[in-house]
């Protein structure tokens, strides 16, 4: 997880106990809201992984009390691009994820901008929407990006293959999240 903004900071507020524990709570009650969250993305569509992992993380934000992110396309064809890289040539990393997002003309006439990134890869049942949220929640920057109230808009990118070299049946996912004022 790596977070960028050009405005002024604000610090972040540590999250208590008993909103990790809520959290940890709420996953199943989420995934039962959404379809396909045990999807094999191996299988399934992407268009169908990519809708029920923005599901389980809006589910996740209602139950915190915040907002769903909206799907933006430039933010998701950054995300799409980027998981896409990853897993053809085999590395993991976020990289300039804001040059990225500028390549593809979402802070354009943004007069201050937010953005943030989440990437995971996982294979079999490790590779599914709910694994890959469940392991973002369990991630403290990772969780920090799902449920800030300042993003008001995802991207999402899933592809199929590892960013490691030798896993035949892993799945890559970039989130990019932002908020253009």
């Amino acid at each position: 997880m790596t977070a960028a903004r050009r405005t002024r900071k604000t610090p972040l507020r540590a999250l208590s106990v008993s909103a990790a524990l809520a959290a940890s709570l709420a996953a199943p009650a989420a995934a039962s809201a959404c379809g396909n969250v045990h999807a094999d993305a191996n299988r399934a569509s992407i268009k169908q992984v990519d809708s029920a992992t923005v599901c389980l993380l809006n589910s996740i934000r209602r139950k915190h009390g915040l907002k769903p992110l909206h799907v933006n396309k430039k933010l998701s064809l950054a995300s799409r691009r980027h998981a896409r890289e990853m897993a053809v040539h085999h590395y993991f990393a976020h990289g300039d994820f804001v040059g990225r997002i500028r390549a593809v003309h979402y802070l354009a006439g943004a007069h201050s901008w937010t953005v943030g990134e989440n990437i995971a890869w996982g294979s079999q049942r490790l590779g599914t929407p709910q694994a890959i949220v469940k392991a973002w929640m369990h991630s403290p920057p990772h969780r920090a990006n799902i449920l800030s109230r300042t993003f008001k808009e995802i991207g999402i990118g899933v592809s199929r293959g590892a960013p490691v070299a030798g896993v035949d049946d892993g799945v890559t996912y970039a989130t990019d999240f932002g908020k253009r004022g």
